[in-house]
């Protein structure tokens, strides 16, 4: 009974739950914003905190302390990193230095679109050549030249007196900028490599004593994701790097190692990255060869790579053992560049990783892993109920082949068709479905059923020899549709393991039905029935079943129930059946031990 509400004050806000959360988010988001300078920095050490930690466990296993590990492995990283750097800023001033050899095929290239004298295409290209003529080197412009006979005006350029402090702060932004921004990060490294036991301690005291077991979990969960993750995408890239490198000078293009090199480093920044490290070695390409085969070569392999790295191998790779939906790596990157720019966009899977096993332990962030996450949010038979309350039977019987590999019709049955049936009981019984989808669904049910009953192969169990049997299963639906379609598929799969059985649709009369068949007391009736309200209907039809014969068999079949079963058999007073089962494995079992004697060898 509903309980009469007071009404409304005139004027009075309603309050909506979802006020606090949407307010905790905006503010999340406007201090993530706000704070990027310093919550960049840390978020970079975080990363190389996860990625240096392995080297530091092993250089502290030989007995060397925190400190000088920690020491060694930062400064052996710095002097790799500054090796690396030196060397392809290096080969980048020998490939600007070469740049003048291919003025004339630039020129060549440029003269080859033969643009139109007027419009802006006409003037690119004339811009095109200027530049080109300002790197190739210096040339009179007779417009400018002093006339014949004429010596030319003395020109003296004055440099404006500045101080050092003026050179200094012209270099400030530029320079000093980054290597602040890289300090930070140097800083917040070597601090949680020294101090990670102590601020693990935090992070759990910070979660609440009650919550250990839970927040450990979620710290060994995140640190193993992120470590994994930072271990294959080097290797991905360096595999990258050298397959491009190994491509290029087989095409001949100049410098291949240094594009190699380049497209490894290059390929962190998603999306963007592998674009960048295509595009200096196709324009070079087109300025050192003639014609267009190399630069098409050049591309064909940088697009061959990426498409079968990025749709095959990073898929599997980072969607096992990240575990983030390809769609969530994609919105994660455009969500954390827009908010923190290029380093977003290098940082945002490790960031996305750790905001995925938040909501996979925290259970006010459960959000989070629902949709940052690559598990499978709906199970096959909820799948299944949606499409077809949707009215879309293809798609459902796509996902049901989907499904279908690797079980058998019964677990087909008791794992993906009852539980389907089951959620349209529970919404039907509430008035939760109108009637024209209640009558497709059930349709479509009913044409699966059918359907495996003619393309379905018997699973390979031992049949029941039907030449030495003489008694029968009779199917009977307890009430209403969903109770015949299930007591079909029961009598579909007593059939395919040899059983001689007969099905009734709903609405029968079970009088008319069983005098008609002429029961022997060998028969065995079933009564299919599917909850939520399964008990009354099922009870009543065994009572009358033992009214009427009192010497048949009787097995009940409440499918899906997970309740007591010795219990449940006591509700049904005099009329208990002799068998109560919850699923068709189990009615099958139970069947064949009222049916076959234990001492016959009937079994084919």
């Amino acid at each position: 009974m509903k309980h009469d509400q007071p009404p409304a004050r005139p004027g009075a806000a309603t309050k909506f739950p979802g006020d606090a959360g949407a307010v905790v988010l905006l503010g999340t988001i406007a201090a993530l914003y706000f704070a990027r300078e310093i919550l960049i920095p840390f978020a970079f050490a975080l990363t190389l905190t996860f990625l240096l930690t392995p080297a530091v466990a092993l250089l502290q296993r030989l007995r060397l302390g925190r400190v000088v590990s920690v020491l060694i492995t930062v400064l052996i990283s710095i002097a790799v990193a500054g090796g690396i750097s030196w060397i392809i800023a290096n080969q980048l001033v020998d490939v600007a230095n070469q740049l003048p050899q291919y003025r004339q095929n630039i020129h060549a290239r440029i003269d080859a679109f033969h643009l139109p004298v007027t419009g802006q295409l006409s003037q690119a290209a004339q811009s095109v050549e200027e530049i080109v003529e300002e790197l190739s080197g210096p040339q009179q412009n007779p417009l400018t030249a002093p006339p014949t006979g004429q010596s030319p005006l003395p020109v003296r350029v004055v440099q404006p007196l500045t101080g050092g402090w003026a050179e200094i702060r012209s270099l400030a932004p530029p320079v000093l900028g980054p290597l602040g921004r890289a300090g930070m990060v140097l800083i917040f490294t070597v601090f949680m490599l020294l101090k990670r036991e102590d601020l693990r301690n935090r992070l759990l005291r910070l979660a609440g004593l009650g919550q250990l077991n839970r927040m450990t979990q979620a710290l060994d969960d995140a640190s193993g994701r992120v470590s994994r993750y930072l271990l294959m995408q080097f290797l991905v890239n360096a595999s990258f790097g050298v397959l491009f490198g190994i491509g290029l000078y087989f095409i001949g293009v100049p410098n291949p190692a240094l594009w190699g090199v380049v497209a490894g480093i290059l390929r962190i920044v998603p999306y963007v990255g592998t674009l960048v490290a295509a595009t200096l070695p196709i324009a070079l390409s087109l300025a050192a060869f003639d014609g267009l085969l190399r630069p098409l070569l050049t591309f064909l392999l940088v697009a061959t790579l990426e498409l079968i790295v990025a749709n095959f191998i990073e898929p599997w790779l980072y969607g096992t053992h990240v575990g983030i939906s390809s769609l969530a790596l994609l919105v994660s990157s455009v969500f954390w560049a827009v908010l923190w720019g290029p380093a977003g966009l290098i940082l945002a899977t490790p960031l996305t990783v750790c905001l995925v096993v938040l909501g996979r332990y925290v259970p006010h962030l459960s959000f989070l892993h629902i949709l940052l996450g690559d598990e499978s949010v709906l199970a096959p038979e909820a799948q299944i109920y949606q499409r077809l309350l949707a009215m879309d039977q293809l798609e459902a019987e796509t996902i049901l082949a989907q499904v279908q590999p690797g079980k058998s019709l019964v677990e087909l049955y008791d794992t993906v068709l009852i539980p389907a049936l089951s959620m349209a009981e529970q919404d039907r019984h509430e008035g939760a479905i109108d009637a024209a989808r209640e009558e497709f669904f059930f349709l479509s049910i009913n044409e699966m059923v059918v359907e495996f009953s003619a393309y379905q192969r018997p699973d390979r169990e031992p049949t029941v020899s039907v030449e030495k049997l003489n008694h029968r299963v009779i199917c009977l639906p307890a009430y209403d549709r969903a109770d015949e379609i299930t007591a079909a598929m029961l009598a579909q799969i007593l059939e395919q393991k040899g059983f001689a059985t007969l099905s009734f649709p709903v609405g029968s009369s079970l009088q008319e039905c069983l005098k008609s068949m002429e029961p022997v007391p060998g028969d065995v009736v079933c009564v299919s029935a599917l909850p939520p309200y399964a008990f009354a209907p099922a009870r009543a039809m065994c009572k009358q079943i033992r009214e009427l014969f009192p010497k048949l068999r009787v097995v009940v079949c409440v499918w899906g129930f997970s309740g007591d079963t010795q219990k449940t058999m006591a509700r049904f007073e005099r009329a208990q059946p002799d068998r109560l089962c919850t699923s068709i494995a189990e009615t099958v079992g139970q069947i064949q031990e009222l049916v076959v004697p234990e001492s016959s060898p009937a079994v084919a």
